[in-house]
C-alpha cells in the first residue's frame, strides 16, 4: 500500500480507497501533494508541486526566486525559514533561537502498526491490516531526530499519524509546539464543522465557512473538556450525509488540545491538530525522547455518514480493547438520581431487587460509599467503604447483589481529593497548586498531581484492593473538575510546562494498570458527564457517560453530535426520572427509552416509584434492548434527520447482514394539521423485502427512495388514529427482512 518512487522522490500511500501523496522538496524537507480519493500510481506527480515568483516573499536558496516555503505545502512545517504560517513544531534552544531545519534522512515501511509507549492509539491484530511509513528527519545543528509516522489501514479510508522526537545532540531543547499532524490542502473551499457546548449540552454541531485567517477550537483545561471536542471536519459546501467530500480529524488524546485551520491569502488551508501549545513547554534533554499523541484522518467522497461509519468501525474494533470490546453491554441501573447520598445497604438491595425483577443485569453504586462521605465536602481520596452506611463494606454489598443474580458496579473519582480526607491530611502537597497562591476548588475538591508516580501508585493500591476483594464487574470513573493553578511541587521550574501532559500520562498509566489486572471489569469513563469524552479514553473504557443531562430532548442533540465520530457502543445513555433533574421537563418514559436505546442503555431512577403501567413499560423496554442490543451497539449507524435543523430527529442502525434495521423517529413538539411526512431510509438491501413493525412488507429500494411513512395523528386534526401523537413523541420502527 506504500510506494516510494526514487526517481521523483515521491511517496504514494493508497489502499484503493484513498491516496496520500508526498515528495521531497528541493531543500530535502517533505512536501504535501495530495490527500483524497484514490488515484492511479505514477512514477512522478511533480506537476502538483507548483512554484512561482511572488513579490514580498523570502526565498530558500540564494539566486532562486521560485522556491519559498511561504507558499509551498509541507508535511511538518516550522516557522521562520521563509514560512510565516503557524508551525507544527517549535523548538527553543539555549541561545534563544526557535529556528529548525528538519530534512529527510531515510524512511522505513513496516507491516502492521507499532504501539505508542504510554499513550492510547489505534492498533492492528494482524500485520496485514495496515502498513506504516516512517519518515526519518534530522536537524544537524541541533542533533534533533524527528520521525513522522503514517499508518494506512487496508480496510478503512483512514490514516493514523503521530510524531516522535529524540534529542541526539548535546543541548537542552524545549518543545513548545509538537503537533500530531499538519496537513496543507490546496484550497479553502470548505466548511469548518466542530462539536462544542458546555456542561449538560455537550457536542452540539457548529458550522462556519472557512475564511482567510485562523479558525480553531481548543481546550486549555487539562482535559478535552465539555466545551470543545478533539474532533473537527472540513466539508465541501453542499456536502450532506450521503454525498460530498469531507475530511474528519480526530485526536486520540484526553488533555488540552488544539484543532486549527489556517487559511493563508493564497487560500491554502493548513490543518494542525495536537497538544495545545498554550502553556506547553517540554524539556528535551540530551538522549530524551517525546512522543506526540495519535491523530486520525478519515476521508470520504460519499458524505458525512460514510465518514462517521469509518470512524465507528475503526474506533469500535481497533481503538477500544479488551474483553468488553465486542460484547453486548449489560443493562444497568445507577442509584444516583434515586438516592443521591441518602442510602443504606438494605435500601440499595431493595432497589436492586426491583431492578432484577424487571430484567436489569447490573446494579451500580454511585457516589457516597467511601471515607467520611455524606456530602461532596469530604471523603474523596479515601477509597475504603463508609461502614456507617455499608456495615459489611463493598464486599458484603457486592455479595448480596451477586446473590440476586446481578452484576455489581462501583463509582470512583480517583483523580480528586477533598481537604477533609485522610489522604489530604497525610499528603497536602499532592494536590496541584501554585506556591503562594490561593487554591481554587470545584465541587469542593482538588486535583491530585498525577504527574507524580507516587500519587498514582497510592490510588492504584486503594482501587486494586477493592477490586481484588469484592465482586465488582463495572467501574464508573468520574472526573468532576478541571485543573487550575497548574503547578507541580515535584517538577523543577524548567519542567512546569510539562504538567498538563504528564498528568494525562498518569491517568493513562492508572487505567492501563487497572484494566490489565482486572480485564473482566467494564470501565465507563465520565467527567461530569461529557467533559472528557474522547478517543483517548475509549482505548481504556469502551463506553463513556455522554452527558450529565439525561433529559431525552437534550440528549437528542448531544447523542446526535457524538455520533459524527464515536460509535453507538461508546455512548452511555440512560432513562432517568421525571421531572428531569437537570431541566425539570416531563417526557414520556417511552421517549426516554427510545433515545437511550441508541446507546449502552440503563436507568437512573427509583423503579419502586413508578406506576404499574410504567413498570410494565420498563420491562418491555428491557426485553426490546436485550433482543436488539447487538444490532444497536454494533450495527451500521445512519443519521437521517438532524435535531439542529428543526422539530424532528431520525436515525437508524442496520445489522451487518442488512436483515434487521431499527429506525428511531422523534418529534419535539406536537403539530396540528401538519403535513404528511416520510423518512428516506439508508443502508438497506434494495432487493430485500422488509416487514415494518410486522406489516405486509416493503422492498428496501422503496423504503430508501420513496420513504417510510411517519405521519401520525398530527397530520390533520389530532384525534383517534393508528398512533396518537404528543409533545416529545417518538417511535422505533423495527424492520425485519
Amino acid at each position: 500500500m506504500i510506494q516510494y518512487h526514487e526517481s521523483s522522490k515521491t511517496f504514494h500511500l493508497s489502499n484503493g480507497k484513498i491516496s496520500y501523496l508526498m515528495k521531497l522538496l528541493p531543500n530535502d524537507q517533505v512536501g504535501q501533494l495530495y490527500f483524497g480519493k484514490a488515484v492511479h500510481d505514477c512514477e512522478s506527480f511533480d506537476h502538483l508541486l507548483e512554484m512561482h515568483h511572488r513579490p514580498m516573499t523570502s526565498w530558500v536558496f540564494e539566486g532562486n526566486n521560485l522556491f519559498s516555503l511561504d507558499h509551498t505545502r509541507q508535511e511538518y512545517p516550522s516557522y521562520g525559514t521563509t514560512d510565516y504560517r503557524h508551525p507544527a513544531i517549535e523548538v527553543v534552544q539555549p541561545n534563544g533561537s526557535r529556528i529548525t531545519n528538519l530534512t529527510y534522512v531515510s524512511h522505513t515501511v513496516s507491516a502492521g502498526k507499532p504501539s505508542l509507549t504510554g499513550l492510547p492509539a489505534t492498533y492492528c491484530e494482524d500485520a496485514g491490516e495496515a502498513e506504516t511509513l516512517t519518515l526519518h528527519l534530522h536537524d544537524g545543528l541541533l542533533g534533533l531526530d524527528v520521525d513522522l509516522s503514517y499508518t494506512l489501514f487496508a480496510q478503512y479510508a483512514a490514516i493514523a499519524r503521530s510524531v516522535r522526537l529524540v534529542n541526539g545532540g548535546t543541548l537542552d531543547l524545549h518543545l513548545t509546539h509538537a503537533m500530531s499532524l499538519s496537513l496543507d490542502l490546496p484550497d479553502s473551499d470548505y466548511e469548518f464543522v466542530h462539536f462544542s457546548g458546555a456542561w449538560a449540552r455537550e457536542r452540539h454541531m457548529k458550522v462556519r465557512r472557512l475564511e482567510q485567517g485562523v479558525q480553531s477550537v481548543d481546550s486549555t483545561r487539562g482535559a478535552s473538556s465539555h466545551n470543545h471536542n478533539p474532533f473537527i471536519m472540513l466539508r465541501r459546501p453542499g456536502t450532506d450525509e450521503k454525498q460530498g467530500e469531507v475530511i474528519g480529524f480526530s485526536l486520540v488524546y484526553s488533555g488540552s488540545f488544539l484543532a486549527q485551520a489556517e487559511v493563508d491569502t493564497w487560500d491554502v488551508t493548513r490543518v494542525t491538530m495536537g497538544i495545545n501549545p498554550f502553556g506547553f513547554d517540554w524539556k528535551l534533554a540530551p538522549g530524551e525522547s517525546f512522543q506526540t499523541p495519535e491523530a486520525v484522518m478519515v476521508y470520504s467522497c460519499e458524505g458525512m455518514g460514510d465518514m462517521s461509519r469509518t470512524f465507528h468501525r475503526l474506533y469500535r474494533t481497533r481503538l477500544a480493547r479488551g474483553e468488553w470490546r465486542d460484547k453486548p453491554r449489560p443493562i444497568l441501573i445507577n442509584n444516583w438520581e434515586a438516592t443521591y447520598f441518602d442510602f443504606t445497604e438494605d435500601k440499595l438491595v431493595a432497589l436492586a431487587e426491583t431492578a432484577k425483577n424487571d430484567g436489569v443485569e447490573l446494579f451500580v453504586l454511585d457516589d457516597g460509599w467511601f471515607g467520611a462521605r455524606s456530602n461532596d465536602h469530604a471523603g474523596l481520596g479515601d477509597w475504603h467503604a463508609n461502614t456507617e452506611r455499608l456495615a459489611r463494606g463493598i464486599t458484603g454489598l457486592a455479595e448480596r447483589i451477586d446473590a440476586l443474580g446481578m452484576k455489581f458496579g462501583l463509582w470512583f473519582e480517583p483523580e480528586m481529593v477533598n481537604k477533609d480526607s485522610d489522604l489530604y491530611r497525610a499528603h497536602p502537597d499532592w494536590i496541584i497548586s501554585t506556591p503562594g497562591r490561593r487554591v481554587s476548588h470545584g465541587r469542593n475538591q482538588y486535583v491530585l498531581d498525577y504527574s507524580r508516580p507516587e500519587v498514582v501508585d497510592n490510588i492504584y493500591e486503594q482501587m486494586a484492593k477493592i477490586l481484588s476483594e469484592a465482586k465488582v464487574s463495572y467501574i464508573k470513573w468520574d472526573m468532576n473538575r478541571c485543573i487550575s493553578e497548574a503547578f507541580s511541587n515535584a517538577l523543577p521550574a524548567d519542567r512546569q510546562g510539562e504538567l498538563f501532559h504528564r498528568y494525562i500520562l498518569g491517568v493513562y498509566s492508572l487505567y492501563e494498570r487497572l484494566t490489565s489486572r482486572f480485564p473482566h471489569v467494564l470501565f465507563e469513563s465520565c467527567a461530569s458527564g461529557g467533559g472528557r469524552f474522547d478517543p483517548g479514553l475509549l482505548y481504556y473504557a469502551p463506553q463513556g457517560w455522554a452527558s450529565d443531562n439525561s433529559d431525552a430532548v437534550c440528549r437528542m442533540k448531544t447523542q446526535y453530535g457524538t455520533t459524527f465520530c464515536y460509535p453507538i457502543s461508546s455512548i452511555g445513555a440512560h432513562v432517568s426520572a421525571v421531572p428531569n433533574h437537570q431541566v425539570y421537563r416531563d417526557t414520556p418514559i417511552s421517549t426516554r427509552a427510545n433515545v437511550a436505546h441508541f446507546g449502552t442503555f440503563g436507568y437512573e431512577l427509583d423503579l419502586n416509584k413508578l406506576s404499574p403501567e410504567e413498570r410494565e413499560q420498563v420491562r418491555e423496554q428491557i426485553r426490546f434492548m436485550k433482543e436488539y442490543r447487538e444490532v444497536l451497539q454494533f450495527g451500521d449507524f445512519y443519521r437521517l434527520q438532524s435535531p439542529f435543523d428543526g422539530n424532528f430527529l431520525a436515525w437508524m442502525v442496520v445489522s451487518p447482514d442488512k436483515k434487521t434495521a431499527l429506525v428511531g423517529w422523534y418529534k419535539v413538539l406536537n403539530e396540528v394539521n401538519g403535513p404528511f411526512r416520510r423518512l428516506r431510509l439508508q443502508g438497506l438491501d434494495p432487493e430485500l423485502c422488509y416487514h415494518v413493525d410486522g406489516d405486509a412488507g416493503h422492498f428496501g429500494d422503496e423504503l430508501m427512495h420513496a420513504g417510510l411513512v411517519t405521519s401520525d395523528s398530527a397530520a390533520g386534526q389530532c384525534q383517534d388514529f393508528e398512533r396518537e401523537s404528543c409533545d416529545f413523541d417518538s417511535h422505533i420502527f423495527v424492520l425485519k427482512a
